[in-house]
């Protein structure tokens, strides 16, 4: 790919002659837009942007601002040279002749017959289209000349370029959003590092207070959740009486302005239904689980001591994202290089329909010396797309399916990386005898030079795994995707039955290999040997892991939710200006929801990279002390590792010897 393969291909437009628009050291350095000769030819925008519209596509510096047609300015060249000149810019380089007759001038596609007010998209010359009165203009006119004696209505480019108008609307919000960005950026930082404080704290609170936090993370969202009904009531009950307020999302369909639909009581209502469903799972599963929630917090109690114990763990998810930033950035890259490793490609683009030659391949340089021009006059042999026929460009798109697994099993094996890591120094606490005193130095360094170097093989077995099962997902939405307007009933309950099953698959290997990792940290044995260890451990104490896992999974839940629940409705309130100390400071904004979902978004991500090395410790604890079960005794000859308090909650009811 990094041989054949051209990113300027997907950076520059292409004309018709297979040159690069704005290309530095070329005759079209400051040519950097593509304009369309003929626009109603083209059928869609992605037809566009595929470079396939059947029509003379030319490199110019702007976009016409004014109408015009090629009959009008030739009539008057004599004595409207200024015209003349303005027109030419969009004719083919080169072209200078007036006299020559308008008939011969369009059939050769010297000059376009027309130009229309465009302006630059995507480095694509498109209408200028706007909205007056709930009418569609183009400069404010609602018909135009197409040049070849017809008057035509603007609607017709409308159809010419559908959707473009929707395409101009999102990126007037895509504008905006980014005007947001760029005046809340320090702001969304601030949100974020206040998160990450937050983290922290709750984390080294949690070795001496974790009864009592998570109890505050459980009522804390119970509260926001509460909070969040009211103010939904509140809304809904204000609107009451306001002239458009009863009308239906479905009345008023999709509109760009998401604040249109915060003017409607039923969007309140269905939020508040929504929380209401929400509050009421999260009240019955505390009443339910309310024992086993409290062995859950006493394990984390035990693993709160044991973070204290090795506080650089809390910082190692920053070495897994930069090794999967560096895996996207390898495919990402790789990936642009194969999808331009195209060559061009020319077809025959004649004007009259009949033209057997019409669409074939064609090469330029020998073009007029063929006969294609005789029997089909005005035929031309311009730039279609970028691809081939050789062996290689056959088979471009099975090298991007390699590339998406390469990149699939680099991610899974710095995810594994990571787990194994962490899960190595969380064992050498365990498993040390007198703590923190047997506790070996640098733990956290230790446990990465021995995933390095012993067991870079059982951790790249498991990442190749995990790898393919995700890779015939990825082909399951993609054969979806393409068989979705032409499958039949058959078809699509059978695709949703593979996709539901190597879900399923999914999930179990993320599980199984997650505690496999742990036992290869233990002791040092290959992936297959750990996997089974771990599974039939596992299924001996399933109780045990089907209770204290899962329960512990959602009071960690419960935590990322309250972390980015509190830094989210603190910044609503900043960014509504609904704190008067700070609200001069807050930013004006376009959307206020731009900044604040962001902070959620982060924050959540925050939360949720420092609760995942509590949920390894967790977990490695866990099976540490099942393992410990089976194979001690409590004896002087095979004593516990675990401490006493952990023995008391989860275990055996008392330490001493197990009598014969």
């Amino acid at each position: 790919a990094w041989v054949h393969g051209d990113p300027r291909k997907v950076i520059y437009p292409t004309d018709s002659y297979g040159q690069f628009c704005g290309q530095k050291d070329t005759l079209n350095e400051n040519k950097t837009i593509l304009f369309y000769f003929n626009i109603l030819k083209c059928a869609s925008p992605v037809v566009l942007i595929n470079l396939q519209c059947p029509t003379t596509q030319l490199c110019v510096s702007k976009c016409p601002d004014r109408f015009a047609t090629y009959i009008d300015v030739q009539a008057s060249y004599r004595y409207k040279p200024d015209q003349w000149n303005y027109f030419r810019q969009f004719c083919k380089p080169g072209f200078n002749n007036p006299r020559k007759s308008v008939a011969q001038v369009l059939r050769d596609e010297d000059c376009p017959s027309m130009i229309i007010p465009s302006r630059p998209f995507l480095k694509r010359c498109f209408p200028d289209f706007s909205t007056k009165n709930g009418v569609l203009t183009v400069a404010n006119q609602t018909t135009f000349k197409d040049g070849r004696g017809k008057t035509r209505n603007v609607t017709d480019l409308r159809e010419a370029a559908n959707g473009i108008n929707n395409v101009l609307d999102a990126r007037s919000v895509g504008m905006k959003i980014f005007e947001d960005y760029a005046i809340s950026w320090y702001w969304i930082l601030i949100g974020l590092f206040i998160a990450m404080i937050v983290s922290l704290l709750f984390l080294v609170l949690l070795r001496f207070t974790a009864g009592v936090l998570f109890w505050i993370f459980i009522f804390g969202v119970i509260g926001i959740i509460g909070y969040g009904i009211w103010h939904c009531y509140w809304e809904y009950d204000h609107l009451k009486g306001i002239p458009g307020s009863d009308l239906t999302v479905y009345d008023i369909g999709f509109q760009t302005d998401f604040r249109v639909y915060l003017q409607l009581r039923q969007t309140w209502l269905a939020f508040m239904i929504i929380l209401c469903v929400v509050e009421v799972i999260i009240i019955l599963m505390l009443i339910f689980l309310r024992n086993r929630i409290r062995i859950a917090i006493a394990l984390l109690k035990e693993g709160s001591r044991a973070i204290g114990y090795i506080m650089s763990t809390l910082f190692y998810p920053i070495v897994t994202f930069i090794l999967i930033a560096i895996c996207i950035s390898y495919w990402a890259v790789t990936a642009v290089f194969l999808a331009t490793s195209g060559e061009p490609v020319y077809k025959v683009m004649a004007n009259q329909t009949l033209c057997k030659y019409a669409n074939l391949t064609c090469d330029p340089e020998t073009f007029n010396t063929t006969n294609v021009t005789k029997l089909c006059p005005g035929a031309q042999c311009t730039f279609a797309f970028y691809g081939g026929e050789s062996l290689y460009h056959k088979y471009i798109f099975i090298f991007q399916l390699a590339n998406a697994f390469v990149f699939l099993w680099l991610v899974n094996f710095a995810i594994a990386l990571g787990q194994c890591t962490l899960a190595g120094a969380f064992a050498s606490y365990y498993w040390a005898s007198r703590k923190p005193a047997d506790i070996p130095l640098w733990p956290l360094f230790s446990s990465f030079g021995r995933a390095i170097r012993y067991h870079t093989g059982s951790l790249a077995f498991g990442a190749l795994i995990l790898a393919i099962v995700q890779l015939i997902r990825v082909i399951l939405e993609y054969l979806d995707h393409k068989l979705k307007g032409t499958q039949n009933s058959f078809t699509r309950f059978l695709l949703c039955c593979l996709k539901c099953c190597f879900w399923c698959l999914e999930k179990f290997l993320k599980f199984i290999n997650r505690n496999a990792y742990i036992m290869i940290a233990i002791y040092g044995k290959n992936f297959c040997t750990s996997a089974k260890e771990a599974f039939f451990l596992l299924m001996r104490n399933v109780v045990r892991v089907a209770v204290l896992d899962k329960v512990t999974d959602f009071l960690l839940f419960l935590g990322k939710i309250l972390v980015a629940g509190g830094v989210g409705v603190l910044a609503f309130f900043f960014f509504t200006q609904r704190i008067p100390v700070f609200a001069q400071e807050a930013p004006t904004l376009n959307y206020y929801w731009v900044p604040l979902l962001t902070v959620i978004i982060g924050s959540y991500l925050v939360a949720h990279g420092f609760f995942s090395v509590y949920a390894m410790c967790v977990d490695t604890l866990f099976l540490c002390f099942c393992e410990d079960l089976e194979r001690n005794d409590g004896s002087t000859a095979k004593p516990y590792f675990m401490s006493a308090s952990l023995h008391r909650i989860l275990g055996k009811k008392e330490l001493s010897p197990k009598k014969a």
